[in-house]
Order: C-alpha cells, then sequence, then structure tokens
C-alpha cells in the first residue's frame, strides 16, 4: 500500500473529531433499544444499533473459499472467534444489557464466518490472554483491533482488513495539540500495556529526551472507563488509544476531545488491522479470501458505515502485508 502522511493539522482533527457525533436516544426504538446517532466525515447520518438484538449484516457462505480451511476446523462446524475484554466502542463494547458483545470488530467476524460456512463463536479474553489462547489454539483467530507488526509475524499470521489510526485524547478545552514527541514530553500520558500505542509512545518518550526534553511520564491503564475517568480528575493529560474508539467517546460525552492523530505504522507507513491466527495453522489464506469476498460484494462497507467507520476501510485484504518494524515507527 502507499505511505499514509500523518493527519494532524488543526483541520484535519477538527475533521476527524466530527466523524461520530453521538446522541443517545431516551427511548427504545424499533431495533430493540438502545442507539446513538453518527454522523460521518461526508455529512451522512449513520443510526448505530447498541441494543443486543443487533440484526447484524450478514453474506453467503462461498464453497470455494470454505474448502480451503483446514478440515479439522471443517468438520468442526465453528470459528472460534477471540476479541478484548475491554471496551472500546464502536470497535468491541457491550450492548444496552451490559453484557452482549458488539460492535464493528464482532461483526466482521460474523461476516468471514458467513463466507466460510462456520457458526462463529465469540470469546473474550483480556489483551495478554487473548494471544496465549492463540498460541494454544483454544482459539481460531482474533478479531479485536489487532496492528500487524513484523515482531508479531514471527508467531502470528495477518489477513488485514481496516486501517490502524491512533488518537491522542484530552479533557474537552485543554489546549493541548499532539503532532510528535515534544507535545508529548513530560506530560503524563496513559496506554494499555502490550499495544501498538505503548510502542510508539516509548519511542517519543526516548526522542524526547535526545532533544534535551523530559521524558513521558507514562500510565497503565487497561480500562477505557477508568482511563477517561483519570483524564477528567486531572491524573492525566492524554491518552493514546485507537482512533475510532477516542472520536466515539468524545463525541458521546462531550468531556473529551481529539487533539492529535497518528498511522499506527509511522510517518511512512499504514498502520494496518489483521484477523490474526496462529502462524502456519492453514487458516490465513481462507481467512484473506473470505474478507476480500465482503469487500467485493459490499457487506463490508455496510458495517463500517453501521458503526460511522467509512474512513477506515481498505481496498482488499492482504495476508502478512509490511507490518509495524520491530522496535517502534
Amino acid at each position: 500500500m502507499p505511505a499514509s502522511t500523518v493527519r494532524h493539522t488543526t483541520t484535519a482533527v477538527l475533521a476527524l473529531t466530527a466523524a461520530l457525533v453521538l446522541a443517545a436516544c431516551g427511548n427504545p426504538s424499533d431495533d430493540g433499544g438502545g442507539t446513538t446517532e453518527a454522523e460521518s466525515t461526508r455529512g451522512t447520518g449513520t443510526r448505530i444499533n447498541t441494543s443486543p438484538d443487533q440484526n447484524r449484516v450478514t453474506t453467503g457462505k462461498v464453497d470455494s473459499i470454505a474448502a480451503k480451511l483446514p478440515e479439522r476446523i471443517r468438520e468442526r462446524g465453528t470459528l472460534e472467534v477471540i476479541v478484548s475484554s475491554g471496551s472500546n466502542a464502536p470497535l468491541i463494547f457491550h450492548a444496552s444489557d451490559n453484557k452482549t458483545v458488539i460492535g464493528s470488530e464482532p461483526d466482521i467476524a460474523h461476516l468471514v464466518a458467513d463466507v466460510l460456512g462456520l457458526e462463529p463463536r465469540l470469546n473474550q479474553a483480556s489483551w495478554e490472554n487473548m494471544f496465549v489462547g492463540l498460541d494454544s489454539a483454544k482459539y481460531d483467530v482474533g478479531f479485536s483491533n489487532i496492528t500487524d507488526t513484523e515482531e508479531r509475524k514471527e508467531k502470528y499470521d495477518f489477513a488485514t482488513y481496516r486501517k490502524d489510526n491512533l488518537g491522542f485524547a484530552a479533557k474537552k478545552g485543554s489546549g493541548l495539540k499532539v503532532t510528535g514527541p515534544k507535545d508529548v514530553a513530560g506530560r503524563t500520558v496513559a496506554v494499555s500495556s502490550g499495544t501498538n500505542q505503548e510502542k510508539l509512545l516509548v519511542e517519543w518518550s526516548a526522542e524526547a529526551v535526545k532533544a534535551g526534553l523530559k521524558p513521558v511520564d507514562i500510565k497503565y491503564y487497561q480500562s477505557e472507563s477508568d482511563t477517561y475517568l483519570a483524564l477528567q480528575s486531572g491524573r492525566i493529560e492524554l491518552f493514546v488509544g485507537p482512533h475510532p474508539s477516542a472520536v466515539h467517546q468524545a463525541a458521546a460525552t462531550g468531556k473529551s476531545e481529539v487533539v492529535g492523530t497518528y498511522s499506527g505504522g509511522g510517518a511512512t507507513l499504514q498502520g494496518l488491522i489483521g484477523a490474526t491466527t496462529k502462524k502456519e495453522s492453514g487458516l490465513v489464506e481462507p481467512l484473506a479470501d473470505a474478507l476480500n469476498e465482503i469487500i467485493r460484494n459490499g457487506a463490508y462497507a455496510k458495517v463500517l458505515k453501521r458503526w460511522g467507520l467509512p474512513d477506515e476501510a481498505v481496498s482488499k485484504s492482504e495476508i502478512n502485508p509490511p507490518g509495524l518494524p520491530k522496535g517502534g515507527q
């Protein structure tokens, strides 16, 4: 893919912040309960269903793709999908019943299972335990905003399906703007451990020190709700996480704002999110084929639109393309 440019001008940040303008509805709707309203950057409103009755986008089985599945999975008839137990709306979060897992990631996983003729079984685990489960073959594939990196490709295969952009969130009216290392130097910044965002922050801290500035005071939070409480109380000044989640939170609550964005792959490489499976499990090719099928038939675009994420779309799924380099950007 062509290298992406870093979007960090004031205009771009404002446009991205407007990507999801959310207002919770007070009464149950015809789609089964809670809804939010998302406004895309193109000015097209999207009604987001947050009820447990999702009425997901579906698609048909493609026999030629399903035939590529490992025999053990074909015979079992299920696709064991793992997603993070954390809440990262609109990617992965709980519906209005506080127990049903919904979001764009589960929706894409369901579409892939449709093409493969399998029943999707959605499992949840902590970020660290997702990978433990993939290593032990307890789970077949992760659909959990997992970035394609060169280090991870030593153990896992990736079939990409979405752009990876990071977002820096601050308390509303903070006056902060993040475009690079100098803007986080000496500040208290929260991040989840073991993530692409952590690698970026660690590298930026090192660059700041080399430039004679203070290091970043990195704080680790695994719960998004705890992170935003810390942001509002002033215990942290910034939070770096998946861009869709940062925009969703800012628009839904009006208490935070996106003050900077950065490609998950760095200044010269567009970061990519991939369906993640144990290396040489025999799954990556049928996964990529299934993803390309839903891209081709339009179901993929419908899912991204229903969650207000059309700007995250890729034109094709690639198997193990260049990922985030080892040791940082």
